[in-house]
């Protein structure tokens, strides 16, 4: 049985199929770029509609290519803390609103949570603009009565593709509405979001499995039987595909953005570890929590300095930032996108600082790389609390897979810790596969971790 593994990214769409071993075929992968709306003042939006037309195009792809033949199982990773505003027959009233919007704030007749540490441990969120406990009244401030319900953007897009597409406990997670525990909407936060549970999707049961819609059959009639299994938080997805699936090692994710998570086995309805005041914790499954906090800078750091700074390209750029010692580079404030939660900084907040004559666009792209690793560093010595012990670290993500230079810099940044690569830049994909086929054990072995040929050690800066 091959495997169809969909990840409903932020900057694009793609979908890859992947053998019985969780291993690439050749050749069967499919990407479309997202167009995102970004604004000075902190928006950060797509229109529903467009990107699942992006996903389509991707399935017809690999249905042309002959691609879909023997898939059995559909898998997806898909971005936390989407929201969509719908009417009754199910149209969006409005734009998707990604992670990356930071406009949503408390009406000013809002009152936050009664107990805001209790709210913390037991949803893993805080009532702050990421999640859709401030989300859902500032959403329907802007749209007006018309919302019927609401909607994460993988709920949107698979419900036009399935016969039914609840909304995985994973998903439910990143909303700030679930009681991690229970798996149930939070009564507490429910009331703070004015929502009801029939304006939210109904939560999968678990082992839930959709099946494509009869048109849809039709279109791709190589998935006609494929099940498809509840979609997993990207940053959960990611630690899977990382082999980073126990307290022993810490995921290191740099793509559109970053985030570092530690992953536990806690079982539903048992007991949740303590949860530091700084970090998160959603879901990745009925067994399984994630632990870490996230920033809104990532590849996208590089992404503004290639387009603004005239950066030098390939091998040029490569032996450029070979001069610059790991953990040098300006001083630099990384933030441009403002602050993931519970940091409220908004939209604009990154800085350049120490700028000379003799300053160049390499010295500016090397400091903005080094004040992510700085980042990182801090939170996992927080992270690292919970366990009581020093962690390995594993760097995965198409940002950090591009660059020699970020790798090393986090090696520094991260040292005397273990600091290894995994190449693979699909982790994502791969991880909700593994998910879905409930492979958590050989996560690790499959991940390929030990046999890295680009391991950095750690190094000084000067050297």
């Amino acid at each position: 049985m091959n495997i169809l593994a969909l990840d409903l990214g932020t900057s694009s769409v793609r979908g890859l199929v992947l053998d019985a071993d969780t291993q690439p075929m050749p050749g069967a992968l499919a990407r479309r770029k997202v167009s995102l709306a970004i604004g000075d003042d902190g928006t950060g939006t797509l229109v529903g509609p467009g990107y699942l037309a992006c996903l389509v195009e991707c399935l017809d792809e690999l249905s042309e290519g002959g691609h879909l033949h023997e898939v059995g199982l559909v898998a997806v990773s898909a971005q936390w803390h989407s929201v969509v505003p719908l009417d009754a027959a199910g149209e969006p009233l409005g734009p998707v609103l990604t992670w990356l919007d930071t406009r949503p704030a408390p009406l000013p007749s809002a009152r936050g949570p009664a107990d805001a540490e209790d709210f913390h441990q037991r949803t893993g969120t805080w009532w702050h603009r990421s999640y859709w406990s401030v989300r859902l009244p500032w959403v329907r401030e802007r749209v007006g009565a018309r919302v019927a319900r609401f909607s994460g953007l993988p709920e949107f897009v698979l419900g036009e593709l399935l016969d039914e597409a609840p909304m995985s406990i994973s998903q439910a997670s990143g909303t700030g509405l679930l009681d991690l525990s229970t798996l149930t909407w939070d009564e507490e936060a429910l009331a703070l979001a004015g929502a009801r549970e029939d304006g939210l999707p109904p939560l999968a049961p678990l082992d839930w499995q959709g099946r494509l819609r009869p048109e849809y059959a039709k279109r791709w009639p190589a998935l006609a039987d494929a099940r498809w299994s509840a979609p997993v938080g990207d940053g959960g997805a990611s630690n899977v595909g990382s082999g980073c699936v126990d307290e022993s090692r810490a995921a290191v994710t740099v793509g559109t953005s970053a985030a570092v998570r530690l992953m536990q086995r806690v079982p539903a309805g048992t007991q949740l570890p303590y949860l530091p005041q700084r970090l998160w914790r959603y879901r990745v499954d009925h067994d399984h929590v994630v632990t870490g906090a996230a920033y809104s800078s990532g590849g996208n750091l590089f992404a503004w300095a290639n387009r603004e700074l005239r950066l030098p390209s390939g091998a040029e750029l490569d032996a450029a930032l070979a001069l610059v010692p790991a953990g040098g580079g300006l001083p630099t404030d990384p933030r441009f996108g403002g602050d993931r939660p519970p940091g409220l900084a908004p939209a604009g907040t990154g800085q350049l600082r120490g700028l000379s004559f003799g300053t160049t666009a390499v010295d500016i792209l090397a400091g903005l790389m080094q004040g992510l690793c700085e980042l990182v560093s801090e939170d996992l010595t927080v992270l690292e609390s919970t366990v009581e012990r020093q962690v390995e670290v594993v760097l995965g993500g198409g940002a950090v897979a591009a660059s020699v230079w970020w790798r090393q810099a986090f090696a520094t940044a991260l040292a005397p810790r273990s600091v290894s690569h995994q190449r693979n830049p699909e982790i994502g994909a791969t991880g909700a596969a593994l998910v879905a086929l409930g492979r958590f054990g050989e996560a690790v072995e499959l991940a390929d971790i030990g046999r890295m040929d680009d391991s950095v050690p750690p190094t000084t800066t000067g050297q």
